[in-house]
């Protein structure tokens, strides 16, 4: 493994030819067998890898009970984007158990999707609970405690039960001490980790044994991707384009994927820039040699003056050879 100095640039801005400012970030990628491949910047530094361990919440509350499969475990692990499909998948898990929305204890927004969000605000409607991106992990938090015989009441706590077992998952997949470390912005609780662990977690979602928790968590995203993210979504096109791919983006630009022969990465952009996210993790494919039509798509992020295409994001990536 070779890994370069902390805090490398990632991924440039570059308008009317100029590069107008820089992205700098944190980068691990796996081998198939688990060994680090190469890596930039701290991959193990702690970070806060928000919606990227949600299929590691979603194993833990298959491991709890919860009856999920196909599509609706899908949705388990999802940061949808409030498309009609997805708000009837989360009532489809609570209507499982016995629940409605009100249950739910996600923050009211308006659809993470800025076109379902206009479509919503057009149509009258307004931020809800149901529409917020994480309420199809929420609906499965509380099919678990309802399948475990624990209150719904307090589910967010970090010392509920279904919280705990969040924990412990977290634990064994990554290899890491994982810890709670605040609140997320849908109000669980907050998992830190090393982007290695991620990377980790991720990996051995798609090499755990058919029908594990992990695998069968794996094998629902992958197939039902628009569950997962949305039909103008990177995770969606990404796994619907690279087969056997399975990837999910968090919040503050953090992004995990592995693929189907046991390679698997994760990296954080350090300002929290989504918009360097696709140009970077088109380049870290690109460079483990996949050569997909749809990496072109992803690693897509222009910039718009005037109405008009002025410039975009591009990803320089540290020259990092194993």
């Amino acid at each position: 493994m070779t890994s370069t100095a902390a805090h490398p640039v990632l991924a440039e801005v570059v308008r009317s030819g100029f590069v107008e400012g820089v992205h700098r970030g944190s980068l691990v990628v796996l081998a198939a067998d688990g060994s680090v491949e190469f890596a930039c910047g701290d991959p193990d530094a702690v970070v806060f890898p928000r919606s990227s361990v949600k299929p590691l919440q979603a194993a833990a509350v298959l491991g709890c009970g919860a009856e999920l499969d196909g599509e609706l475990l899908a949705l388990a692990a999802a940061s949808h984007s409030g498309e009609t499909f997805h708000l009837a998948g989360v009532r489809a898990i609570l209507a499982t158990v016995g629940l409605d929305e009100g249950a739910l204890r996600t923050p009211a927004e308006l659809p993470l999707d800025p076109v379902e969000a206009e479509a919503r605000l057009r149509a009258g409607g307004g931020p809800d609970r149901i529409t917020m991106n994480c309420s199809g992990k929420h609906a499965a938090m509380l099919a678990a405690c309802v399948a475990a015989g624990w209150p719904t009441e307090g589910y967010l706590d970090p010392e509920h039960p279904v919280q705990q077992a969040v924990l412990d998952e977290a634990r064994r997949a990554t290899g890491d001490p994982v810890e709670y470390g605040g609140t997320d912005g849908c109000g669980a609780p907050l998992l830190r980790m090393s982007l290695t662990g991620l990377a980790r977690a991720f990996r051995s979602c798609v090499v755990a044994a058919p029908e594990s928790p992990r695998r069968r968590v794996a094998d629902a995203m992958r197939a039902h991707p628009a569950l997962v993210a949305g039909t103008r979504r990177i995770d969606t096109w990404l796994m619907e384009g690279v087969p056997g791919a399975l990837a999910k983006v968090g919040a503050e630009a953090v992004q995990a994927v592995a693929l189907t022969d046991g390679r698997a990465l994760a990296f954080k952009i350090d300002d929290g820039a989504a918009r360097a996210v696709g140009p970077v993790l088109a380049a870290t494919l690109r460079r483990l040699g996949l050569t997909e039509p749809v990496l072109d798509r992803i690693a897509d992020s222009p910039l718009f003056g005037g109405g008009a295409r002025v410039g975009g994001v591009r990803a320089t990536l540290p020259d990092t050879v194993s």
